[in-house]
């Protein structure tokens, strides 16, 4: 028998296509900041349509493309404006189940200010994703390759992305109250991980502060229906949590929600204490500082060689 040819790592690897759903699908629930009830429909979309919002209840209203530029506030959410200045809420949980199932192009509808809570996690969204079906398109994936380190930082909390060949997040936290105390999850994100570690993982809150927050208009729509609320003797939700360390997993999923609004990435996230404030500023930083990433197709992952990128179109 003739031995098995080596495949050499310069050979040209077929790059992984762009990916929208196979058929549109929707939810209804209620905003958590704003406690509005809202319509959601997931729809597919053409190849290099991008991650788009559409607010439905507003005539005329310019289409909102996820995206750094489009970020207009971090108040205890990611909220992104369109041209026009019409915005949408709490997109992050959506973001991160998009990101899990690697979907380029896809208009999301919604008929309120904010993407429902759903039960305060990703989860319901990787399911309806999933459930809609993935379709490839016939068109090359393109993936941002972080090159060399880039930090920044806000007092003591700090977010950092680095080269690594896929995509990870190592996520800690420091909080004074005793049930949560300090955490720390570090993992490998992709399609397996996603729905076994983090999706499930629900936002949280302390009962202390719920009425500050609702006079500054925030947590309106909260309860124990989409949110872990911590009080002085612990957990109030009856059903406990899903994970002893799920609050540092609603963290890591966050960041990976508001990491894709510079699409998928290579990297390796690491967060002390961040939150979508220095996510985002951590973004910005990146897209300037030109030498420190680079497009390429996703096959190019795995080389390192100048040369080798250049020749799988590396812009």
């Amino acid at each position: 028998m003739p031995p098995t040819p080596r495949t050499s790592r310069h050979q040209p690897r077929p790059t992984p296509p762009q990916r929208t759903l196979g058929s549109a699908i929707g939810c209804v629930g209620t905003g958590l900041h704003t406690g509005a009830r809202a319509a959601l429909t997931l729809r597919p979309a053409p190849i290099d349509h991008g991650v788009v919002f559409k607010r439905e209840d507003v005539a005329g209203a310019a289409a909102i493309r996820a995206g750094v530029d489009a970020v207009a506030d971090t108040t205890r959410c990611t909220q992104l404006a369109g041209a026009d200045g019409t915005r949408v809420g709490t997109v992050e949980h959506l973001l991160a189940a998009l990101a899990a199932w690697g979907i380029d192009n896809v208009e999301i509808a919604v008929d309120g200010p904010e993407i429902p809570a759903m039960d305060g996690s990703a989860k319901p969204f990787f399911f309806l994703l999933g459930s809609a079906g993935i379709v490839a398109q016939d068109a090359p994936r393109r993936v941002l390759k972080v090159l060399r380190p880039v930090h920044v930082r806000d007092g003591e909390r700090t977010a950092t992305l680095r080269p690594h060949a896929g995509f990870a997040v190592d996520m800690a936290i420091d909080f004074a109250h005793p049930r949560v105390g300090r955490q720390r999850l570090a993992l490998e994100v992709d399609a397996v991980s996603f729905p076994e570690e983090l999706a499930g993982a629900r936002t949280f809150g302390f009962a202390d502060d719920v009425e500050s927050l609702r006079a500054r208009g925030l947590a309106r729509g909260g309860s124990l229906a989409n949110a872990v609320v911590v009080g002085a003797a612990g957990v109030l939700n009856p059903e406990g949590l899903r994970w002893p360390d799920e609050f540092v997993r609603h963290k890591a999923l966050d960041a990976v929600g508001d990491l894709y609004l510079a699409g998928a990435i290579a990297g390796r996230f690491e967060g002390r204490g961040s939150g979508h404030h220095l996510h985002v500023a951590l973004l910005r930083r990146l897209l300037r500082e030109r030498d420190a990433w680079r497009r390429v197709p996703a096959a190019a992952l795995a080389a390192d060689e100048p040369a080798e990128l250049a020749r799988l179109g590396a812009d």
